[in-house]
C-alpha cells in the first residue's frame, strides 16, 4: 500500500492539474480512500476501545447531509451480521427523539467538520442529561468540537476540501466500514488489514474510471437532455451513493434531483414514469440485482431514460 506521503503528493499533483477545485477533489478520491485506510493503522488504539454490540444494546447512527448518507453502508453491513443499527438524523434526535438515547446506547455520530450545529448541540445536550450514551465520532480531522466530546474519536483524514463533499464522503465510508466490523465483534487489528486491502482495490477501480470522465460527460448530458425529473434509486448500502448523488447534484449543479429507495419508487412515484423522466438506477447489491433489472426494463418500456449502474456491467436493453 502507498505511504501517506505518497498519497499526499498525489493529491497535491491533482490539485495543480485541475483548475476547478471541485474536479480536483473528485479526482483525488483514490487518495482519500488510501489516506483513510492508512489512518486506521494509526488509530488502532481508538478502534480497540469501541465496544462490541449485540442486539441487546441500542445502536444508533446519526449525522446531517452527506455525513448522514454515509450511514447507510454500515447499517446495512451490520444487519448482515445479525446486528440491528438504526439511522436517525441529528436534528430529529435533538428535537424529538433524544429521550430514546439511554446510557446503554452506542451512538455513532458522523460529521465532515465536526462542527455542524445540530450535531454539536445534540452531543452537548446528551452530556448534560442523566444518562449519556457511549459516543463514537467520525470526522475529517480531530481538532473539532464533536471529536473532543466523543468517547472514541476517529479521523477520516480526508484533508482540506473546498467543494461539495467528495473526499470526506469517501474517507468516512472507509472508516465506517472498519467500525461496523469492530462493532460486530471482530478484532480491530484483523479489520484494519482487511479494510486496507478493500480500500486499495476501490482506489484502483476509481483510478481506472477517472480517465473516462471527459469521454462520458457529453453522452450523459445528451442522455438527460431537457428532462425536468431526475430520480436516483438504490437499495441497501447503495443508498449511500444515491442519496449523496442527489445531494451533490442539487448542491453543485443546482439540479433538482431526488433520491429514493428503489422499491418505494413503485408506491406512487412510478406514476412519473414517462418520456420526461430520467432515472439513475444503482443496482450494485447482489440480493436485489435481478429485481432491479426487472425494474429497469419496466422503466425503459415506459419511455424513461434509464442509467443502469450494475455490478456485473450488463445494463438492460435500452438503458445506458
Amino acid at each position: 500500500m502507498p505511504t501517506s506521503g505518497d498519497v499526499t503528493r498525489k493529491a497535491e499533483e491533482l490539485l495543480e492539474k485541475f483548475p476547478d477545485p471541485f474536479l480536483a477533489e473528485i479526482a483525488a478520491q483514490p487518495g482519500a480512500l488510501l489516506r483513510a485506510a492508512a489512518g486506521l493503522h494509526d488509530q488502532l488504539p481508538a478502534l480497540r476501545r469501541v465496544p462490541q454490540v449485540r442486539n441487546g444494546r441500542q445502536l444508533v447512527f446519526t449525522g446531517m447531509g452527506g455525513s448522514y448518507d454515509t450511514c447507510y453502508a454500515p447499517v446495512t453491513a451490520l444487519a448482515s451480521y445479525g446486528i440491528t443499527g438504526v439511522m436517525v438524523d441529528s436534528a430529529e434526535l435533538l428535537y424529538f427523539r433524544r429521550p430514546t438515547l439511554a446510557g446503554s446506547t452506542l451512538l455513532v455520530v458522523v460529521s465532515q467538520s465536526g462542527e455542524s450545529a445540530e450535531v454539536v448541540r445534540l452531543v452537548e445536550e446528551l452530556d448534560r442529561g442523566p444518562e449519556r450514551p457511549f459516543i463514537v465520532s467520525v470526522t475529517n480531522g480531530s481538532q473539532n468540537s464533536l471529536a473532543r466530546l466523543a468517547n472514541v474519536a476517529l479521523d477520516s483524514r480526508a484533508g482540506q476540501e473546498q467543494g461539495p463533499s467528495t473526499m470526506t464522503f469517501t474517507g468516512a465510508l472507509v472508516v465506517l466500514a472498519a467500525l461496523a466490523q469492530v462493532l460486530s465483534g471482530r478484532s480491530a487489528d484483523e479489520v484494519v488489514a482487511g479494510v486496507g486491502a478493500d480500500a486499495q482495490a476501490a482506489a484502483e477501480a476509481v483510478e481506472r474510471l477517472l480517465p473516462m470522465v471527459d469521454d462520458r460527460a457529453e453522452p450523459l448530458r445528451a442522455w438527460l437532455g431537457d428532462r425536468p425529473v431526475l430520480t436516483l434509486l438504490a437499495r441497501g448500502a447503495g443508498r449511500a451513493a444515491s442519496e449523496m448523488g442527489a445531494l451533490t447534484l442539487k448542491e453543485a449543479a443546482r439540479f433538482p434531483a431526488e433520491a429514493m429507495q428503489s422499491a418505494q419508487f413503485r408506491h406512487g412515484p412510478l406514476e412519473l414514469a414517462g418520456r420526461e423522466a430520467a432515472v439513475v438506477l444503482i443496482a450494485t447489491e447482489a440480493p436485489t440485482r435481478e429485481v432491479d433489472r426487472r425494474l429497469a426494463a419496466e422503466l425503459v418500456g415506459s419511455g424513461v431514460a434509464v442509467l443502469h449502474i450494475c455490478g456485473d456491467g450488463e445494463a438492460v436493453e435500452g438503458a445506458k
